[in-house]
């Protein structure tokens, strides 16, 4: 029966997942994307979500609320100045979760986890990103037409 397991211990004790927790939130809220296995970032995304939430509000109580998860000062400033104001409209949901596919070394499932306001590819508010397309037929319009005999008739016409 697994009653009450909530939490996937990730084979660590208690107080190694909570450090190891911090540093990838704190992580997270600096680069906005980490690549990491996938059970961390589930897990991640389960630490991070209600912190962001509390960083809606920036109220003393709410910071010292999350400074007692992070441990980091710096990354507290991040979250209730920069993130803060990205997510400050969106409900919840603010984490995305990207399967990459598997390690070399012991084939362990990798994923990317990220903050989904600080992608611009995702985002479908955003302009969309320019391109530059060229045909396969290569050569401009402009040559081809230099090259036919009407423009060589033409341009002799021109010079007399």
């Amino acid at each position: 029966m697994r009653h009450g397991k909530k939490n996937n211990h990730l084979s660590r004790t208690a107080a190694h997942r909570k450090a190891m927790l911090a540093n990838m939130a704190c992580s997270l809220i600096e680069h906005k994307r980490i690549n990491t296995t996938t059970a961390k970032a589930k897990e991640l995304k389960k630490f991070v979500e209600p912190l962001v939430t509390k960083s809606k509000e920036d109220t003393t109580h709410n910071r010292r609320l999350v400074f007692s998860k992070l441990r980091n000062k710096y990354a507290v400033t991040e979250l209730f100045r920069e993130v803060a104001q990205k997510v400050g409209d969106r409900p919840g949901g603010y984490t995305r979760i990207i399967k990459l596919g598997n390690r070399l070394g012991d084939n362990a499932q990798m994923a990317m986890i990220e903050l989904v306001d600080y992608n611009e590819l995702y985002d479908p508010k955003g302009g969309k990103k320019k391109t530059t397309r060229r045909s396969r037929r290569g050569g401009s319009s402009k040559a081809s037409e230099d090259t036919s005999p009407k423009a060589e008739e033409t341009k002799t016409t021109e010079e007399e």
